[in-house]
């Protein structure tokens, strides 16, 4: 991955004939050849922008380009260089899967080249399938093919928006080791996914979209690092009824059955608070059986993300009103 932008997106809104604002000011750079995770709960616009970069809906005000282009201006060049698996399943049911990836590659203007199609299906376990209409095909297989029509055309741009929502966990293996192979390849991935635990296995940096607004975007690892929180769990030989006064220590709380203390910090600071933790509670007589630590995950974070900017959001409402 370089820190050259392969997809940049200046002040960009959008606005349904309905009145809805999908997208409210949108600024977001993409480097090439990494994998964007866009988070966002349903509505939040995660699919009207990829369906804007795709050329599937007009853009509002705003710039957008994609390999240096102007997305409106260049469209047929931009649209060359992007492949997009939707969440709906859209295709031809009484084509063959061969004639589906074949033609689909044709429509791009890429010469005709068996091999490559040929490796691509293999790829995907469509190879014995390649002369059954699509009809005939179970629903994961069709989502394969879908995958196999976005890569077709050997994109420098690959959108993936939902792209294992209710697909079988050998088709999920499958993709995800494509991904990577297609990354390692210098395909650029951006993927929408409900699936958090996947963007935090994967992508190498994330996006946070919510009600058409970016609330951050950051380097996975970064991520963690500075919004995760961790935990010391204490299990006591006995429950007790309440914490003595003299214990006070912020981030520390006693479970409802008194069985369990937890103590809560963030993953910047330095473990050695832990012992300072350990220490106050033998000084008041308070000794554990066992303790174990645990941080944060992706969608921990994602969800005290998305509520605080809720949170953020009604405050700024309730301002104005």
């Amino acid at each position: 991955m370089t820190d050259e932008s392969i997809i940049s997106i200046s002040n960009l809104s959008k606005r349904y004939p309905s009145g809805f604002q999908a997208l409210d000011n949108i600024n977001l750079t993409i480097k090439r050849g990494e994998i964007f995770a866009l988070l966002g709960p349903n509505g939040a616009g995660k699919t009207s922008l990829i369906s804007i970069l795709c050329g599937l809906v007009n853009p509002g005000p705003g710039e957008l380009k994609v390999g240096g282009l102007d997305v409106i201006k260049d469209y047929r060049a931009v649209r060359k260089m992007i492949g997009l698996v939707p969440q709906e399943i859209a295709i031809s049911m009484f084509e063959t899967v061969w004639a589906t990836v074949n033609l689909t590659r044709g429509l791009y203007g890429k010469k005709p080249d068996d091999a490559y199609l040929e490796k691509l299906l293999r790829s995907l376990s469509l190879w014995e399938k390649k002369d059954n209409k699509l009809m005939t095909l179970s629903g994961g297989m069709k989502r394969r093919v879908l995958i196999a029509k976005a890569l077709s055309h050997q994109p420098q741009i690959l959108f993936l928006d939902e792209p294992t929502a209710g697909v079988d966990v050998e088709l999920r293996r499958d993709m995800w080791k494509m991904i990577r192979e297609l990354r390692n390849d210098g395909v650029t991935i951006i993927l929408t996914t409900h699936y958090i635990e996947e963007a935090e296995d994967m992508a190498d940096r994330v996006g946070v979209i919510n009600k058409g607004r970016i609330v951050l975007v950051e380097e996975k690892a970064e991520l963690m690092k500075k919004l995760g929180k961790r935990q010391l769990v204490l299990e006591l030989p006995a429950p007790l009824m309440s914490l003595p006064e003299g214990i006070q220590i912020e981030g520390l709380t006693l479970s409802r059955d008194g069985n369990k203390l937890t103590y809560s910090y963030d993953t910047h600071n330095s473990s050695g608070d832990i012992g300072q933790v350990i220490r106050t509670l033998y000084e008041h007589g308070i000794e554990f059986r066992d303790l174990h630590t645990s941080q944060s995950s992706l969608e921990d974070i994602f969800v005290s993300l998305v509520s605080a900017n809720d949170a953020h959001t009604a405050t700024a409402t309730g301002e104005l009103q």
